[in-house]
């Protein structure tokens, strides 16, 4: 087979998209936007089998999609610049409008989305810039999670203590929950339980992943729960 004269570039081109061409590698690329890991905190966050992590990562590497840093002995990797991070985006929100497998396969993992009426980050970001918009936003990721980065004056209440501290949040408030990333179960599921007991509560679509890649800012640091949060 003749090569026309532009193979050598749309083969270079095709790299990232070989690359892409595997649901592993693009669930170690969602996990490491969320923060940097060691190859053994990788696997166990993405439910991968460790020998298979630093294999997916090497190639992830070779594509100059992931970089990493050494600390002592340890290896942390993380995704190689924020433009990773928003190509990312683009290619989920671009599969989920051409794929309805994707959409079928996204309500199967998370529930109708439309029936827990997302708040998008604009929407939000609006909503924090009003100080009598009433908004209580609360992280539902760990507490480890919630210091190294949140949503402005975001609440720490991990899913597994929320039915516990119900009583820390007001019922006079709409309540924003969110997790990681745009297919992360835990903040549809903290919604649900909040609806269950007579909160009015909405998800932030898209997680803490699309807040940070539509350019607004994080905070460090812990936040105490406290009704005084109120925005």
């Amino acid at each position: 087979m003749t090569e026309f004269r532009e193979e050598p570039i749309y083969r270079q081109l095709a790299r990232i998209g070989k690359t892409l061409a595997s649901p592993v590698r693009l669930r170690l690329l969602d996990v490491l936007d969320q923060r940097e890991r060691t190859v053994e905190q990788l696997s166990e966050a993405a439910g991968v089998p460790l020998k298979n992590t630093s294999a997916q990562l090497q190639q992830l590497r070779a594509a100059h999609l992931v970089t990493s840093r050494r600390d002592g002995t340890r290896v942390y990797y993380r995704l190689a610049d924020e433009r990773v991070s928003r190509f990312l985006g683009e290619l989920q929100d671009f599969a989920g409008e051409r794929l309805a497998d994707l959409r079928e396969a996204v309500s199967e993992h998370l529930g109708d989305p439309a029936a827990l009426e997302p708040v998008t980050a604009g929407e939000l970001a609006a909503r924090l810039a009003d100080p009598e918009s009433g908004v209580v936003i609360v992280d539902v990721r760990s507490a480890a999670d919630h210091a190294r980065g949140h949503v402005p004056g975001a609440l720490s209440v991990p899913l597994a203590e929320l039915r516990d501290r119900l009583d820390e949040l007001p019922r006079d408030a709409e309540i924003v929950a969110y997790c990681g990333g745009p297919y992360c179960a835990v903040s549809p599921e903290a919604v649900r339980l909040l609806r269950e007991r007579g909160f009015h509560a909405r998800p932030l679509d898209g997680g803490l992943a699309r807040w940070r890649r539509t350019g607004n800012r994080l905070q460090a640091g812990s936040t105490p729960a406290s009704t005084s949060a109120v925005l």
